[in-house]
């Protein structure tokens, strides 16, 4: 029987700095939700927005989001993904938490931490990949600036999904969706990008552009620009092990060590 992945993707505002409130409302969102899905997808730094004050907004593992998502993950029997500020001795990481209904965790700290905006200077970046396997389906996660990265993202692993949350600007937002397609296309995988909208406190503005390809590149949905919605999709495993053993493309792959 063919694996499907049912997933709901939350185009949302970021309250500035503000975990309490981001809770609330993404707890809302996420309640909101009738459907029976699998993977519920939230943006970049969901509960602050991108913010290069982590002091004010840091967490611990054992924190009170963490401990609001696994509390969401097991009464909607479905994974949540999504990164948050995270403390760790005394570095602070850009981390991806992807929580399992059944409350385990799996964890991805952003190794191409977003210089421009001086990131680098305040959050340690990852150096580990990460594929989760969940409902038959492997899963790569990534946050953000990760997707300029070709060589990042590359299918050196087998993976069926590459999965980007972020708080991607309205003056670069081409470069995501042109991004996001090709990944899709060079990985032949299905490639989500989940950001977020609104405008934060530096003024820059977010025009969301969530959006899912397949492995072809062919949009299968986005959501309206500047608009708050959850928007829902299914994704099959037989259109990925299909596609590739049809057309063959990665069989041709270049070989190469990452350092």
């Amino acid at each position: 029987m063919d694996a499907v992945l049912n997933i709901a993707m939350i185009q949302s505002d970021l309250v500035w700095e503000n975990p309490e409130q981001n809770r609330l409302n993404f707890s809302e969102k996420i309640n909101a939700i009738s459907d029976t899905v699998d993977l519920i997808v939230l943006p970049e730094m969901f509960t602050s927005g991108f913010t290069m004050f982590p002091q004010f907004v840091a967490e611990a593992m054992d924190g009170k989001t963490i401990q609001c998502m696994q509390y969401l993950a097991t009464a909607k029997s479905a994974a949540i993904v999504g990164s948050l500020v995270i403390k760790v001795d005394d570095n602070y990481y850009n981390r991806l938490v992807f929580v399992h209904p059944n409350g385990l965790i799996d964890t991805y700290d952003k190794r191409h931490t977003f210089t421009l905006a001086g990131e680098d200077k305040v959050y340690k970046k990852g150096n580990q990949k990460l594929i989760i396997n969940y409902k038959g389906f492997k899963i790569r996660p990534l946050i953000c600036y990760d997707l300029r990265f070709p060589v990042w993202s590359r299918i050196s692993e087998d993976y069926d999904i590459l999965l980007y949350v972020a708080n991607w600007p309205k003056k670069r937002i081409k470069a995501w969706d042109t991004l996001l397609q090709a990944r899709a296309i060079e990985n032949m995988s299905y490639c989500i990008g989940v950001n977020r909208v609104g405008l934060d406190a530096n003024n820059f503005e977010y025009p969301g552009h969530s959006a899912v390809y397949d492995a072809l590149g062919e949009k299968l949905i986005d959501i309206n620009p500047n608009t708050e919605a959850v928007k829902l999709v299914a994704l099959t495993k037989f259109h990925v092990d299909a596609t590739r053993k049809k057309l063959r493309f990665l069989d041709d792959k270049d070989a190469f060590i990452l350092e």
